[in-house]
């Protein structure tokens, strides 16, 4: 049940985005016990992002995770999700955020888990 958003003022093509959301369904078995089988991403290109004061290519990207995995796999996750956007978009590994949210409150099909 992960969620992934990524907010970039790259221009993010279909076809980037394509790329980019099947890299990400891969990277989330990073995760024990998570897959692309539930992943759900979201990509924001050409959004309106500062950082260090300039507008330079940067990412904020938010991973919502249902449980709460080890250190070592966020760890992982967020090496992989550098790799995928320094990869795909161009973007320096050093203009990339990730954040983690964990819960053991999610909700789907109209009840929780």
């Amino acid at each position: 049940m992960p969620f992934i958003n990524v907010k970039t003022n790259s221009n993010v093509t279909k076809e980037k985005a394509e790329n980019i959301k099947s890299a990400l369904g891969t990277a989330i078995t990073a995760i024990p016990g998570k897959s692309e089988g539930w992943l759900m991403v979201g990509i924001e290109g050409d959004y309106t992002l500062y950082f260090k004061g300039s507008d330079e290519l940067a990412a904020m990207v938010e991973v919502q995770i249902y449980g709460n995995p080890s250190d070592s796999a966020m760890s992982e996750l967020t090496s992989r999700i550098t790799e995928i956007l320094t990869g795909s978009l161009g973007m320096p590994a050093d203009r990339i955020y990730v954040s983690y949210m964990c819960t053991e409150n999610w909700g789907w099909n109209g009840s929780n888990f």
